[in-house]
């Protein structure tokens, strides 16, 4: 089967004027001026299959949006080759056009004072989507992201997490085949956040949408994502599956205990380290090989209500990613 994105050494740099200081510098530069080469995207290869929803991670500034703005065609890179779905993105053909989206979780594509309806229609009217299959379309999506009766109320006046449920249904209204989602869950509260990755397991197992997401929220690409792509200062450090993340780069569990009453004051290399500690709880930090033998321990002090048994926060994680690329 076809890649359905497939990038070799995909490149991207600008060419960015350099200010000298001062006031000498600024009118220096207006007769000659200096410039320096900005690497954003250094070299990355990509295979992505059909159907596959993939997580993109990285720090701000790793290259993740200008990889996507070249992968939809707004870009055109500097080096390399890039097909999505057999096209080349930078020709941007009207039949390419036609079987991707992006959505930009900071950028707008719905207008401020107009009822979300009207901004579909628009949508409607420039992919030439047959008035029945758009409604039809629209009915269903409104319905998983329960908002079909929010559709006559101008999108000023709807909160952040409605207006994305919009903007996820504005870019899904052509039924496009790859999906490029940058940060779809910025700024949301925790009931959206949950029922946006919802919407989107729903999506991508009835659709079969290739999809990248980028997020700075780790439950979004924890709970999406069974691949994840890692880049930094432009360049894929990591690719693999989540699972395989955790296993290399995790090395300890958490394990929290409740007691009825105070917790008791365990001390000593056999019970880890102590990381928490209030009027009935205690977390206890534990190498992986000690992990079973402390809460076959923990059973058996007084007192004890429940135990739970987390493994490393997916933060440090992927923080240990980084430093152990930055150490080659």
């Amino acid at each position: 089967m076809e890649p359905a994105i497939l990038t070799r050494g995909l490149r991207k740099t600008y060419r960015v004027f350099e200010k000298k200081p001062g006031l000498g510098g600024a009118i220096r530069g207006l007769f000659q001026r200096h410039y320096k080469e900005v690497v954003a995207v250094d070299g990355v290869d990509l295979e992505i299959a059909p159907g596959e929803l993939v997580g993109f991670l990285g720090p701000n500034g790793a290259g993740k949006t200008t990889t996507l703005k070249m992968l939809s065609g707004l870009l055109q890179p500097s080096g390399g080759s890039a097909t999505v779905l057999g096209h080349v993105p930078w020709k941007r053909e009207e039949s390419f056009r036609r079987k991707i989206s992006l959505l930009l979780g900071q950028k707008n594509q719905l207008v401020w004072d107009l009822p979300a309806r009207e901004s579909l229609e628009l949508n409607r009217a420039i992919y030439r989507i047959d008035p029945v299959d758009a409604q039809r379309t629209i009915d269903h999506l409104s319905a998983l992201l329960e908002v079909r009766s929010l559709l006559d109320k101008p999108v000023r006046e709807l909160s952040l997490g409605e207006r994305m449920k919009m903007e996820l249904i504005a870019a899904l209204l052509h039924k496009p085949k790859v999906l490029f989602l940058d940060e779809p869950t910025l700024g949301l509260d925790v009931v959206s956040q949950h029922r946006v990755r919802d919407f989107l397991r729903h999506l991508v197992a009835e659709e079969k949408i290739t999809t990248i997401l980028t997020s700075h929220y780790l439950q979004d690409i924890e709970s999406l994502c069974r691949r994840v792509i890692i880049i930094d200062h432009g360049r894929v450090i990591h690719d693999g599956s989540w699972e395989q993340i955790v296993r290399d780069f995790s090395d300890r569990k958490e394990i929290v205990l409740r007691f009825a009453g105070p917790p008791p004051d365990l001390q000593g290399p056999d019970w880890g380290e102590i990381i928490g500690k209030d009027a009935a709880t205690l977390r206890l930090r534990v190498s992986l090989a000690q992990a079973t033998a402390v809460s076959r321990r923990a059973i058996d002090l007084p007192g004890l209500e429940d135990i739970r048994i987390e493994a490393m926060p997916v933060e440090e994680v992927i923080r240990r990613v980084f430093a152990a690329s930055s150490s080659r």
